[in-house]
């Protein structure tokens, strides 16, 4: 058994704004494990500035790991809890590996074409009329749900936005998430939530900052909208940390990035501790390729999930990799008769 790694800086079709600023390309590394003919593969996505993994020994203990890919991976994990991305790339790298067919890990009614995934429709920042262009596109495709990202333009004008939205359209013909990723003050946050309620919001992920739990909790506890916790849940590895957290903020939704939060297994044992709290989940993108992205949207449908997921992420890019993927009416489907492109990956698995 063998392993390689090798880095792909995705390219964005439009330039994604967040209120961390402009995307225009996202790094992400790959791992094959080879063994005869068998192969499989794994993504690492980084997302600059909200990745907690190491920048300056990233490579060093990627390149490592893969040397000693002979041990396995309950091995190897053990020594990747500082990794996250590293670990959730090796984690469905050995998935793949392991299956008949390295891009199917269960057969199911969502692998043969039969069965979807509902997602939402992202919304990027940018100018009124780039933003109001995107909903109406989303809209008109068919979603029922759609995520805004909120927290980089004037609050006044972020608000003109959604009162236009919601003149045409009523809380029942499309749902609305929106997605501040911390970027409220506390002293503001309130009463933003307030304001932006009465546009019948349907949930906002994480209004302020991270690690400040007692503020955040009396946001859950007060606020119009329902609090769903993103970045918060990233590097909390230990159980009794999860639990403290979820008990002290008592939100209404996690969400589960399994390239930020160190993998599936961890996004399973967040699901079940949330479960037993009466916390709803879904589970996002952190912007990985169709790889990763494929990864996900395999396990979330063998999940059952209740609620939307922001699953849409696979044609951000104009140097992803070709796959079965498609969205249809606001729906993740796959067409099992379309074969995926691995030219990518032709060096090491031919």
């Amino acid at each position: 058994m063998k392993a390689y790694c090798f880095k792909h800086l995705l390219k964005f079709k439009i330039p994604g704004g967040t209120s961390r600023g402009i995307l225009n390309d996202k790094e992400s590394w790959f791992i094959i494990i080879i063994n005869g003919e068998n192969y499989g593969i794994g993504e690492c996505s980084l997302i600059k500035g909200l990745s907690p993994d190491p920048d300056s020994t990233f490579e060093l203990k990627l390149k490592d790991i893969c040397r000693k890919i002979h041990l396995g991976f309950s091995n190897l994990s053990l020594e990747l809890e500082s990794y996250p991305a590293i670990l959730f790339g090796l984690e469905t790298a050995f998935r793949s590996f392991e299956s008949k067919n390295p891009f199917v890990f269960s057969k199911s009614n969502f692998t043969t074409g039969e069965g979807s995934l509902s997602i939402n429709g992202l919304i990027w920042m940018g100018k009124k009329s780039f933003m109001k262009k995107q909903i109406k596109e989303k809209i008109e495709s068919g979603f029922k749900c759609i995520k805004i990202k909120v927290g980089a333009l004037d609050f006044d004008l972020e608000c003109e936005i959604l009162k236009s939205l919601r003149a045409e359209y009523s809380q029942s013909d499309i749902e609305v998430r929106l997605d501040a990723n911390g970027s409220f003050s506390l002293s503001s946050a309130f009463e933003k939530l307030e304001k932006l309620s009465a546009f019948k919001i349907h949930s906002i992920e994480q209004p302020i900052s991270v690690k400040q739990w007692q503020e955040m909790a009396f946001l859950c506890k007060k606020s119009p909208i329902p609090i769903a916790l993103d970045e918060e849940l990233v590097g909390v590895p230990s159980f009794i940390e999860q639990k403290k957290m979820l008990l002290e903020i008592n939100p209404a939704y996690i969400i589960l990035k399994p390239s930020l939060i160190g993998g599936l297994k961890k996004a399973d044992d967040w699901i079940k501790l949330a479960s037993s709290l009466n916390i709803q989940w879904w589970s996002t993108s952190a912007l990985e390729s169709n790889i990763g992205l494929n990864a996900i949207s395999q396990w979330a449908f063998n999940k059952e999930p209740l609620l939307p997921q922001g699953l849409g992420t696979g044609m951000l890019y104009s140097n992803n990799i070709d796959s079965p993927y498609f969205i249809d009416n606001g729906f993740l489907k796959y067409n099992s008769d379309i074969a995926w492109n691995s030219s990518l990956f032709k060096d090491f698995i031919s």
